[in-house]
This record gives structure tokens, sequence and C-alpha cells, in this order.
């Protein structure tokens, strides 16, 4: 898994790129200099890389990610929303943030394309079968939620308290997720099948729920 920026970061993109990072173990992070998307891609396809996140942001505050799985694809891209970095978290767990396999929630994902979307953010992860031993599935959870369309991404470690009991703090980054396009090949690739786009002009007389 490659993690990189839009071009020319702010200091806090390039810092929410860092906990990006941390999030993924197996992950590695590039600093996007004066390379061009096509030559990004090729790289990263070169390398046998499995997939790529691009961040992008607005005037210092993250505002899209973009998840292409390599090599054919697909590429998903989702709007953020009330990004709140590790730091800004006041009861956020001090010290280095552990980088072992995490435990993986989600809830609240329905439809065939809440299930879609599951598939794509499940696989960057490395899969269960790559652990080799109980020692790497750490104590931290990775949880994605879904409420009203709107995926709210939280992640915690845990101590275990007692037989039937856990404690969570909060390592963050903290976000929210809005799906607006899942497009067939690779991120260079505009002219690819668009699977699924979201309208927001539509008029409807009651608001659907599509994940």
């Amino acid at each position: 898994m490659l993690v990189t920026t839009s071009r020319d970061p702010s200091s806090r993109l390039a810092a929410f790129a860092k906990e990006i990072r941390l999030l993924l173990p197996t992950s590695i992070r590039l600093n996007r200099g004066n390379l061009i998307l096509p030559t990004l891609v090729q790289s990263a396809l070169s390398a046998g890389l499995s997939d790529m996140i691009l961040l992008h942001e607005h005037r210092g505050t993250p505002t899209a990610l973009t998840v292409s799985h390599f090599p054919h694809g697909p590429t998903a891209s989702f709007s953020l929303h009330n990004v709140v970095l590790r730091h800004d978290i006041p009861s956020a767990a001090a010290g280095t943030v552990s980088e072992s396999y995490p435990h993986l929630i989600f809830d609240g994902f329905t439809t065939s394309l809440g299930k879609r979307v599951v598939q794509i953010l499940k696989h960057i992860f490395p899969p269960r079968e790559a652990i080799t031993s109980k020692s790497k599935l750490g104590s931290r959870v990775v949880t994605f939620k879904n409420v009203d369309d709107s995926i709210e991404v939280r992640h915690h470690v845990f101590v275990r308290t007692g037989h039937n009991s856990v404690e969570l703090a909060e390592v963050g980054p903290r976000m929210t997720m809005k799906l607006f396009e899942i497009r067939a090949g690779t991120l260079d690739n505009k002219d690819g099948d668009v699977e699924w786009h979201l309208n927001q002009y539509t008029r409807t007389s009651k608001k659907k729920d599509y994940l």
C-alpha cells in the first residue's frame, strides 16, 4: 500500500498522510515531489504494490481520499469531513502508535453498494492470512460505521481489564468519509467506466440511503 498526497502538500496534510500510514500496516508513505500521476502509478505497479491512497486538501484541510487497487482497479473516491488529527484529540493515547494488524469492524453497510465499499476498504488492510503468529494480531481496532451514507472512521487501542471487559483509548485520526464515485481502472485512468457516482441534485421525495 502506497500513501501519498497531492503536490506541494501543507504541513497539516503531510501530518495526516503520516497518520494514515500508521493506520495501515505494511504501508509506505511517499513524498510526491514533482511526480505526475501516470509516473506515480507506473512506479507503484512496477514495485508490485497492491493499492494506492491519494490525499487531497483545500487550504490545509484534508478534503478527499482516493483509493486505487492495482493492477486493474477499481478506484473509489471519498470526500473527507470533520478530520481530526491524532494530536488534536484531547484524550488520544500518548506514545508511539502500534503498527500491529488491527481488528476491523464494519457496521451499517446493508445494500449491495455498501458491501462493495466494505470490500474496497477491507482490502487496504493486509489479509488475515498474512498474520503468521497470534502475537501479530494486535490490541487495536479500526471501525467504519455507516450513518446515513456518512462513514465514521475511528481508531482505538484496547486493554483487557477482565475476563469479559476491555477499555478503549482513541488514538486517531478521526474522520468522516462520504463516497462520491467508484470507477473501473486505476487512478490515472480518467476514462474508466463509472460503476457508481453520487448525484447531488437528484430530486427525490425521500432521501435514499445508498450504503
